[in-house]
């Protein structure tokens, strides 16, 4: 069996956001996969998806920190920066991070983790809502 449909994410500020819920809430036909897969990929060049720590949100504190550092705005070598000194660093982090996550499915669930959570990866300063291409794949 497959599905494949666009979800929506409600707009965030910049930074690491736990979107798990708010996914799931979305995939009612993840109910009717018994073993499967599930493949998301974000329509944006700017955001990111990852997976990582869904307990303490020190950790997506601490991601939004690193990757600042890691990626430094107003860097006199941007060339492309006509949408915003965030724009171009944005990039880099979507690029760096990824686009896409891939999470098994057991019994209408997905198998992540005990202390795993899908990451939202925000990196513009005034972004809207994000798009979720979702392609569940399975029996």
């Amino acid at each position: 069996m497959w599905v494949q449909k666009t979800i929506s994410l409600q707009s965030k500020s910049r930074g690491f956001h736990l979107v798990t819920g708010e996914v799931v809430r979305q995939l009612p036909e993840l109910a009717d996969f018994r073993m499967g897969l599930a493949h998301f990929f974000i329509q944006h060049t700017s955001a990111s998806l990852t997976i990582n720590e869904n307990a303490d949100p020190d950790v997506r504190r601490d991601m939004e920190s690193h990757f600042n550092h890691f990626v430094p705005e107003h860097q006199p070598y941007y060339e492309h920066t006509l949408e915003g000194s965030d724009d171009m660093p944005a990039h880099i982090k979507s690029s760096t991070l990824g686009c896409s996550i891939t999470i098994p499915v057991r019994n209408g669930s997905l198998a992540l983790g005990t202390w795993q959570g899908i990451y939202l990866g925000e990196h513009r300063n005034h972004a809207g809502c994000r798009r979720l291409m979702v392609t569940l794949q399975g029996e």
